[in-house]
Parts: structure tokens; C-alpha cells; sequence
């Protein structure tokens, strides 16, 4: 089955790990031309040469970019256009959460929190607004979680700025609609990362391997599918967000968290 994206053009925050680089190998597999960005050059270099050993290195383009940087979002959008000479569709997927209750949040948390989850967007979305408006494919795709639907009270600021977002991208989905630009999220849980390997080289009980350490710890967070989630996983509900597959779908809200949700 074909996503319908090829030769057309994806930015991808946050893409040299995790959700975001399998996000990027995905749109490479199915032709599209994919500019991917992080804060990171050394991962973003690496990143790209292990990708042009498999794809066409002409489909692709790098550049370090601190999201929250408006000047530098507007500086990377432009060198987009240079390469490619179009952008038909952005994915916002900046952002780790902070771990602290609302006595151990700190003024500077709560700023650092939606300066990343929110502000960051909105400088992405107001760099390539007027290049999406031109594309015939148009469509934002956020990374959000399941804290904002679902807060938790050991990371309270995340979990505002998580609701901030949700907020964002329905009011958007709303206002551009009439620009033919589709806006439309993903909620993730628990998913496999580096953080979560480190937690597991450093836990105390030995014993366990890692299938069986992450099912208790999903069986702990009461997870029905009683695993944590796969980048891939997340990746591919992005990809079918993103593309012209989901031309009727805006304002959407994808729950891709395992069932961790207990909401209807």
C-alpha cells in the first residue's frame, strides 16, 4: 500500500532518535523527500550516513536546530526551501517530560516546560505556514502524550503543557482548515527509549531481561497490552496522519499508548 508521498516534502523534529528517526526512515522507504533537525549534529551526521547507505542521499537533508530558537527555526525552514523548494508536511515531535511534583517544580520548570511543548510548535508551524499553504497535501502532525488527557501529579508541568498542546492543535485543526491544511495529533504511553534503557541498566534486580523487566513495568502502569510501545509503532500512526491517506481526518486525536487510557 502506498502513503502517496513520494517526492513530496516532510520536516521531522526531534528526528535523529527514537519515534523521529523511525519516522524518517519510514518516509524515506515510501519516496518522499525528508529534512529531519535536532540539537545534536553529531547524531544528526550519524543519522544520515547509516540512511544514505540505504536511501538516496539526495532525498535527504540535515540541519542542527534548536526548536525553541526562532531566528534558527526561520534560518532552517528557508534552507529547506533551498534544497527541496517545498514543504507539504511538518511533524512536531520535540520533548522529553520533566519528573517533578508540583512542590518540586520550579518557577523556571513550568516556563522551560511550555517554551518545549508549546512554543516550540509554534515556531515550526509559523516558519513553513506559508509553504504548507501552497501544497496540495497539506497537513501538521503533533507528537503529544497521554499526560494531557491523563495528568500525572509526579510530572505536573508536563502534564499542563501536554493539555497546551491538545488545546493548540484542535484550535488550529479549526482555524487552517479553511487554508486546506489538515492538523491532527497522536497520544503516546509508555514507549522503548534510551531513557528507558538506561532505567533498565541501572535497576537493581539483576534477574530480569528486558522483555520481562519492561512487562513489569507495564504491568505496574496497568498497560493491557502489557508491553511498553515501539518507536515504529508511534511512527507508523504519524506517517498515516501525515500523508494524503488521512485526507478526511482533521482535529483527530490518535491514542497510541497500549490502552493505558481508560477514557471513552
Amino acid at each position: 500500500m502506498s502513503f502517496k508521498v513520494r517526492d513530496k516534502v516532510v520536516i521531522i523534529t526531534g528526528g535523529s532518535s527514537g519515534i523521529g528517526l523511525e519516522l524518517v526512515k519510514l518516509f524515506l522507504a515510501e519516496g518522499a523527500k525528508v529534512a529531519w533537525c535536532g540539537r545534536n549534529q553529531e547524531k544528526l551526521q550519524s543519522t544520515f550516513d547509516a540512511l544514505s547507505a540505504e536511501y538516496d542521499a539526495n532525498q535527504m537533508f540535515i540541519h542542527h536546530c534548536d526548536v525553541l530558537d526562532k531566528e534558527q527555526v526561520e534560518d532552517y525552514v528557508a534552507l529547506v526551501i533551498k534544497k527541496f523548494g517545498a514543504i507539504d508536511m511538518l511533524v512536531n515531535n520535540a520533548g522529553q517530560g520533566k519528573v517533578a511534583d508540583f512542590f518540586a517544580t520550579e518557577e523556571q520548570d513550568w516556563v522551560d516546560e511550555l517554551k518545549l511543548k508549546v512554543f516550540s510548535v509554534v515556531n515550526m508551524i509559523n516558519a513553513t505556514l506559508p509553504h504548507l499553504k501552497q501544497s496540495d497535501i497539506a497537513s501538521i502532525t503533533n507528537v503529544n502524550s497521554l499526560l494531557g488527557l491523563k495528568p500525572e501529579t509526579h510530572m505536573v508541568a508536563t502534564s499542563v503543557a501536554r493539555a497546551g498542546l491538545l488545546n493548540l492543535s484542535k484550535n488550529l485543526a479549526n482555524e487552517l482548515v479553511k487554508e486546506n491544511i489538515r492538523v491532527n495529533s497522536i497520544l503516546i504511553g509508555l514507549v522503548e527509549s534510551g531513557q528507558w534503557r538506561r532505567r533498565f541498566e541501572e535497576r537493581s534486580d539483576k534477574t530480569k531481561n528486558w522483555q520481562e523487566w519492561t512487562a513489569h513495568v507495564a504491568a505496574k502502569k496497568q498497560i493491557p497490552l502489557g508491553r511498553l510501545g515501539k518507536p515504529e509503532e508511534a511512527a507508523y500512526a504519524l506517517l498515516f496522519l501525515a500523508s494524503p491517506l488521512s485526507s478526511y481526518t482533521t482535529g483527530s486525536v490518535v491514542d497510541v499508548s497500549g490502552g493505558l487510557s481508560k477514557e471513552i
